[in-house]
């Protein structure tokens, strides 16, 4: 089985004009792709950032907790730290899942409708 990918093709796309950009742009179809992937990324964004500063003002402010051990030389900075790593890791995960199943469909159809002058 091969996994390479074909070559891209010799044809050259056909590039929309001005106007078809506006059009698209103001249509009902955009406006929803966009609205998915605000409503997707803003509060997830949000969130992130709070619980990153919530992590930074913990290390400032709040260090006999943040040093409390929980077990041998594991404390509570160190915890909240890998999970900083870990929350990262998953929101790309999910994001990834997310424009594949929801975003991604609908912004080909827009593109090859473009290029397709359809």
């Amino acid at each position: 089985m091969a996994t390479e990918t074909p070559p891209p093709s010799k044809t050259q796309a056909r590039l929309p004009s001005t106007e078809e950009f506006v059009a698209v742009q103001e249509s009902a179809e955009f406006g929803e792709l966009r609205r998915s992937y605000r409503s997707f990324a803003f509060p997830l964004t949000v969130a992130f950032i709070a619980w990153y500063l919530l992590y930074v003002l913990l290390s400032n402010y709040a260090g006999d907790f943040m040093g409390t051990k929980l077990f041998g030389n594991i404390n509570v900075a160190f915890v909240l730290g890998v999970a900083q790593f870990v929350t990262t890791f998953l929101i790309a995960w999910w994001y990834s899942r997310h424009a594949a199943a929801k975003l991604d469909p609908k912004a080909e159809a827009i593109k090859s409708r473009m290029e397709g002058g359809a």
